[in-house]
């Protein structure tokens, strides 16, 4: 195993880790401790990524296991913003809906991964998907850094973050479709 599919291999493992801190209130600062290690997870999807292309160390193990993690990461993260302790972050409306369009759309860029895989195609990610999966993290990031705040410092944190996430909705529709147009060949029948 070459060192980017461990490091893909360490944010998986991360995941547990993030998710006992989010949920462990007996911890002094557990939202913090949990945004922490969410951001480093976040982190290494830039970082297996750049070594994996920068050294030629793109393997079909890191082709399967890096958008895995990347997906459950963050999938993870919109989900105990949902439903997390004292209340989600994001328990309105607008952030159910943008959670479940979120999911929606990994749902179908994996779907249409698969049905090009079958086909021999690899579908590579491209700018609009990157800037959708950044504004993803860091929204999450500033969200749950809000969490760890009272007062006026939780507000604008907050507000910051919030605003960032309807921002990567808007991203992760557009890149959605762009997708979806972009490959649209891949569910051509063959005659």
């Amino acid at each position: 195993m070459n060192l980017p599919n461990k490091i893909t291999v360490c944010r998986i493992a991360l995941i547990p880790i993030f998710v006992a801190l989010y949920y462990l209130t007996i911890i002094p600062y557990n939202f913090l401790w949990a945004t922490i290690v969410f951001a480093i997870a976040a982190f290494t999807d830039f970082l297996d990524g750049y070594i994996a292309r920068k050294y030629k160390l793109v393997t079909d193990l890191g082709k399967f296991l890096d958008p895995i993690a990347d997906k459950v990461l963050v999938l993870t993260a919109l989900i105990l913003m949902l439903t997390g302790v004292g209340g989600g972050i994001l328990d309105s409306l607008t952030g159910g809906i943008g959670v479940a369009i979120i999911l929606a759309r990994e749902l179908i860029v994996s779907s249409f991964r698969m049905v090009a895989a079958t086909k021999k195609l690899v579908i590579a990610a491209d700018k609009l998907g990157k800037i959708k999966t950044v504004s993803q993290d860091i929204s999450i990031v500033l969200l749950m850094f809000a969490k760890a705040f009272s007062g006026t410092l939780f507000t604008v944190i907050y507000w910051i973050g919030y605003g960032l996430f309807v921002f990567s909705v808007v991203m992760t529709v557009i890149s959605g479709i762009n997708y979806v147009y972009r490959n649209r060949a891949v569910l051509k029948e063959e005659n």
